[in-house]
């Protein structure tokens, strides 16, 4: 089987950003999904997001496991770090080059699959540990690569596509990243590029664990009815938290609005995440009302989508161990190899 390759030349009149790139120098390969997957809509929001935002491609780290969402990291920052971890293990290769260079931006892809079975302890630990990265978990509900059966995030209830009714209750995320202590917590439609957009910028930008659940419809196995993943059921049952814009702290915004109508959540890199309240109950910042509200409306099938929670207070996972700010790569052989004196006074300490 043959694809077809994207044309290596761009148009002369393509607009670009003030790294000097154009949108399509942040894409990748042809995508080999399946006409219509959600996950293609999630590559381009992803493309979108960084191209608006001005990173330059090779400071970008894209990891993912096995899935279906695995394999899209290859469509997109086609000139970015990447790697492909075994089943379930992104989390902690992921923690890994982290430790070993701050420097980077870490962007971990995973899928339902992926995370919520076999890599569940890794996401629970990468949530908790608080690593500076953005986890994007293309939720549809079912195993794409080995002809849709449910996986653990598929609703009590629905039915696959061969009319299978799901008995088991289902892993939700969302609120087990609230639980193990993640400071960024979104849900958002792969369908809905207005609200994905802002919430991928808003990650990117914060430090410590942000966490987007996307729930991406998979064409092939899980976009009919019955299922509680569809394109159909999304849209009917979406409950929206908010509306989002996201301005980088370099640009110079002006904004003018009445008290009440919005808030303004400063992140430690100066950027500003501007949210317009369309539930004046619900407020952002609170963990325990975050894990109320999305248990009150799944109980009534209901989709919450926005920012779930934000910590305004957040700490990466370098504040705790004290480590070094320069990159492993970097350092000399006097700081890789300081002498028998300094190992013995290490192991001192730890006895």
């Amino acid at each position: 089987m043959t694809y077809l390759a994207k044309p290596k030349l761009h148009h002369p009149t393509l607009p670009k950003n003030k790294a000097g790139f154009t949108r399509r120098d942040y894409e990748g390969k042809v995508s080999t999904l399946c006409a219509g997957c959600g996950h293609d809509s999630i590559s381009a929001a992803l493309i979108q997001a960084f191209w608006e935002l001005d990173i330059l491609p090779h400071r970008v780290a894209k990891l993912s496991g096995i899935g279906c969402s695995s394999k899209t990291p290859d469509y997109f920052l086609g000139n970015s770090h990447g790697f492909n971890t075994v089943h379930g293990r992104m989390p902690s290769v992921l923690t890994g080059a982290n430790l070993a260079n701050r420097e980077l931006i870490y962007l971990g892809v995973s899928g339902d699959g992926d995370s919520a079975s076999i890599g569940l302890g890794q996401f629970a630990h990468v949530m908790r540990r608080g690593v500076n990265m953005t986890y994007i978990l293309e939720n549809n509900g079912v195993y794409g690569l080995t002809k849709g059966q449910f996986s653990a995030t598929a609703d009590a209830g629905s039915k696959s596509k061969r009319g299978v009714v799901n008995a088991d209750a289902p892993v939700d995320t969302v609120s087990l990243a609230l639980i193990m202590g993640a400071t960024f917590v979104a849900r958002s439609f792969s369908g809905d590029k207005a609200q994905l957009i802002p919430l991928v910028k808003a990650a990117i930008a914060h430090e410590g664990a942000a966490f987007i659940d996307v729930i991406s419809p998979c064409v092939a196995f899980n976009n009919h009815p019955g299922s509680t993943k569809s394109y159909d059921y999304v849209r009917d049952h979406n409950e929206a938290v908010n509306r989002l814009d996201f301005w980088p702290s370099r640009e110079s915004i002006n904004v003018e609005y009445n008290e009440g109508d919005a808030i303004e959540v400063p992140q430690h890199d100066g950027s500003i995440i501007r949210l317009r309240k369309t539930h004046p109950d619900y407020d952002p910042t609170d963990r325990v009302q975050a894990l109320e509200y999305v248990a009150h409306h799944a109980a009534k099938g209901e989709v919450v989508t926005g920012l779930l929670y934000l910590d305004t207070n957040s700490e990466d996972l370098h504040a705790h161990p004290n480590t070094m700010e320069t990159p492993f790569n970097k350092l000399g052989e006097k700081e890789l190899c300081p002498g028998a004196g300094m190992l013995e006074k290490v192991n001192a300490s730890l006895r």
